[in-house]
């Protein structure tokens, strides 16, 4: 029974509390925090929790233990929307997107996605490998162990194929745990616009190769206007399914197109972005199960509507938050920034807010059975926070307000530096 590490004098111990399933409506302010916490944890899961005096019977010579110092401590966060691997950088389109020149236009001179899918077809796997390792390194100093990351740079079998291995290897050698989706369906590529059926058949094609491999749990599709419409979603995500693929939709982020109904429909885990989704479509996510991932530094960066995340927990729908991080729309790792725009644009509490970038988080990633909240068995990912309580880090904004990060029960950052 003797631990092997012990953090006690936790002002703030935010637990989630029990339950094994994503919190909806009210559910996701109901928050368990416990004054004076600590927490002991073995084989890198937590074997207890609890409050004042620590039981002798999990102190053995070789038990470190640890002094919080009445900070609070949260679960790792988790990012459950990422555009992790990709080659180049947008910042020359920086001051034409200033000056008003629409997106459209930058596209038809080089730029936009097309940009991005030129330097990631370019890129070996090492520089891929590289470039991502460094912002995954970024979100652990942020307090993010568990990080879903996406192709969709490719647009052509090889690449989409290479950011996937790209994503299998630094799952092996990162301490944050990531979790891999196939994003064929991102854009239609020059060499597609006049045959688009073609290219549907073509990411369908690839689905069993990548089944195979196993190097994605997910698809996902961009449906929107532009991109792929709702029969070519279904078509694509329909297929995915068969094969045992779990499904995601970046669904009415612009135009009110019907991608949310679709998603429950289709029984996808998540539906993404959704600034522009109907109420009929919230309702039916709600009656299915469907989380709603929102993105708001999306909003943010783009100076768009942000997603109606009051209303959809008002009919019952369990909300997520993450980055969207992407050379394009959203380049920034930063999920606090994140969790502080849930607050001050989506008009969150901080209690779901921290909801919705732990236990709704993990649900959205299927990993809710082992990370999301400090309960018993599951694995000791876990964030000190250099705050009083949790309502200072959504109201201290555009600082990092992360101390110390463990992973499976190991230190991985110190002092806000990461040390693994």
């Amino acid at each position: 029974m003797y631990a092997e590490l012990i953090i006690k004098n936790i002002g703030n111990l935010i637990t989630m509390g029990e339950g094994d399933k994503p919190r909806a409506g009210k559910e996701m302010g109901e928050v368990e925090i416990i004054k004076d916490g600590y927490i002991v944890i073995k084989d890198g899961r937590f074997l207890e929790i609890g409050s004042g005096e620590i039981d002798e019977i999990y102190i053995g010579n070789t038990t470190l233990i640890k002094d919080a110092m009445g900070l609070t401590v949260t679960p790792g966060l988790i990012d459950p929307h990422t555009h992790l691997v990709h080659g180049g950088s947008r910042e020359n389109e920086f001051s034409k997107k200033l000056e008003g020149v629409p997106y459209m236009d930058i596209l038809k001179a080089g730029g936009g996605i097309l940009s991005t899918v030129n330097s990631t077809r370019q890129a070996s796997f090492e520089e891929l490998y590289i470039k991502a390792k460094k912002s995954l390194d970024i979100m652990l100093s942020f307090g993010v162990t568990t990080v879903e990351a996406k192709s969709g740079y490719g647009l052509d079998i090889e690449t989409e194929l290479k950011q996937l291995e790209v994503v299998k290897k630094l799952n092996e050698d990162h301490p944050i745990d990531l979790v891999s989706t196939y994003l064929g369906a991102h854009a239609v590529p020059p060499e597609y616009i006049e045959k688009k059926e073609d290219f549907v058949r073509e990411i369908i094609g690839a689905l069993p190769m990548i089944k195979e491999k196993q190097l994605a749990e997910f698809c996902d599709v961009f449906c929107e206007e532009g991109a792929f419409s709702i029969e070519e979603t279904r078509k694509i995500l329909s297929a995915a399914k068969k094969l045992g693929f779990k499904l995601k939709i970046h669904a009415d982020e612009i135009v009110t197109l019907g991608g949310a109904e679709l998603s429950a429909e289709l029984g996808a885990v998540s539906a993404d972005h959704l600034m522009a989704a109907s109420e009929k479509g919230m309702e039916d996510m709600a009656d299915v199960g469907v989380i709603a991932d929102i993105l708001p530094t999306t909003s943010f960066n783009l100076n768009k509507d942000y997603a109606c995340a009051r209303l959809m927990i008002e009919k019952g729908v369990a909300v997520a938050l993450s980055t969207d991080y992407n050379p394009g729309s959203s380049p920034t790792e930063n999920l606090q920034l994140a969790m502080q725009l849930g607050s001050l644009k989506l008009k969150m509490t901080p209690k779901e807010v921290i909801t919705a970038v732990t236990v709704n988080s993990a649900y959205s990633v299927d990993r809710g059975k082992e990370v999301g909240s400090i309960t018993k068995g599951k694995r000791a990912d876990f964030v000190i926070f250099d705050t009083p309580n949790l309502e200072y880090i959504m109201y201290h904004f555009g600082v990092n307000h992360t101390k110390d990060v463990y992973k499976n029960g190991i230190q991985v950052v110190l002092d806000g530096k990461v040390i693994y």
